[in-house]
């Protein structure tokens, strides 16, 4: 398979059992959650690069060799055929490292259990709860680094003797603290932002930019899947804070209200409930539903910046969808703003890191407008990253940006 071919349901359907396969395999023999993650993660993306010998993905390629030291330690073996040896030269981007080898495969060794006494974990076939509970325990090892790295300094502070040593220390301590960091955020990126949903006659992109290169997980987050009654729903949150209890502040209000939604909830209560069920955090967010056979558009708000409308033709419009966030007073949506979009319209939603750069909300709306129609006819992603980039062309106000792109095509026939 190669990479101009398109990605249909049955290639999604062979990664998310591939997915699946690696997880039963790690449960099986006990490897760590983290582990668990990073393999997963690495294989996606092997998968999704087209290196898998079988594709869409076929979980019944996948080797899993238990091996017992003398010792008594066991290592998992975990085998995977590829099209053609890994190539050495180039770096291979992966949260999970395999071991070097001239045969056409990736083979990972991770520490396991002769007779693992595994607890309950979610099933392996749920790909977004195994998701979810890979996740949070990337965010609890980040959590005990933060807390490695903070006792350290204060360790630093305490003592009037060996400063300069200490000093080194620290320093190397840093730099492998901001190595261990830049792999985990990595694979953090990869769970907390979702690959798009294929939905026929619409085309939907992303662009994320953070405020901090060296903390790229901020509380600017979005979630999209398709209904069973093959609506779309899109929601976008940005959480008040910094760091990774903002991440997991922005990631509860995601998954509260797909759940919700999940549950039948009606688009025009989702808000509150959020609220009522995330007491003690604050956050705005913004819910979209588009049907995407009839072009209809429904909008629930929660003191979130308003979607822009670029039609096919004609000018651009602002979308307000009224109602305050979540742990604001009184929180809910107050109206639902609802509309049809037409073939080539392009509907944007974003968090207000877009049109803040510059300190003035009011400039930066007119300042997208324009970019959006300008750029509005490039290829979606391409769209998507040049208004980013002419939003940001003068930075005084920095905050994590989020800009999402739908291009209603019409319904397939």
């Amino acid at each position: 398979m190669t990479a101009e071919q398109p990605v249909t349901s049955a290639t999604t359907d062979g990664v998310l059992a591939l997915r699946a396969r690696l997880r039963s395999l790690c449960d099986e023999h006990g490897v760590s959650i983290e582990l668990r993650a990073r393999l997963v993660q690495s294989a996606t993306i092997l998968a999704r690069e087209h290196h898998l010998a079988a594709y869409p993905a076929d979980p019944a390629a996948v080797d899993g060799q238990l091996r017992v030291e003398p010792g008594g330690a066991a290592t998992l073996v975990v085998t995977l055929p590829l099209v053609e040896p890994l190539d050495r030269t180039r770096p291979l981007n992966l949260p999970l490292l395999p071991e070097p080898v001239d045969a056409p495969a990736a083979v990972w060794h991770l520490p396991a259990q002769v007779e693992p006494q595994v607890a309950v974990r979610a099933d392996p076939a749920d790909d977004q709860a195994a998701t979810d509970l890979e996740l949070r325990a990337l965010l609890a090892r980040t959590d005990s680094l933060e807390r490695e790295h903070l006792q350290l300094k204060h360790e630093l502070a305490e003592t009037n003797s060996g400063v300069v040593a200490m000093y080194v220390e620290l320093e190397e301590r840093d730099e492998q603290l901001r190595r261990a960091h830049a792999v985990i955020f990595r694979e953090l990126e990869d769970a907390l932002r979702p690959p798009p949903p294929v939905v026929p006659g619409v085309e939907l992109g992303v662009h994320y930019r953070p405020a901090d290169r060296d903390a790229p997980t901020g509380g600017d987050l979005y979630d999209w899947f398709v209904l069973a009654d093959g609506t779309l729903q899109i929601t976008v949150v940005d959480a008040v804070g910094h760091g990774v209890t903002c991440t997991r502040n922005a990631l509860n209000v995601t998954h509260t209200i797909r759940t919700l939604t999940l549950d039948g909830y009606p688009l025009e209560d989702l808000v509150r409930r959020a609220a009522e069920i995330n007491e003690g955090l604050m956050a705005t967010l913004l819910v979209a539903r588009l049907d995407p056979r009839t072009g209809a558009l429904r909008l629930a708000g929660g003191g979130h910046p308003p979607a822009l409308l670029v039609p096919g033709t004609g000018d651009t419009a602002y979308l307000p969808a009224k109602g305050r966030g979540v742990g604001f007073p009184v929180p809910g949506s107050t109206g639902i703003n609802t509309t049809v979009l037409a073939p080539g319209d392009l509907l944007l939603l974003y968090t207000d890191g877009l049109v803040e750069s510059r300190g003035d909300v009011d400039e930066g709306e007119l300042r997208l407008s324009s970019a959006a129609k300008a750029y509005a006819d490039q290829p979606l992603d391409l769209a998507l990253s040049t208004i980013v980039a002419d939003m940001h062309d003068i930075v005084l106000y920095t905050d994590d940006t989020v800009l999402l792109g739908v291009r209603f095509r019409g319904a397939m026939t």
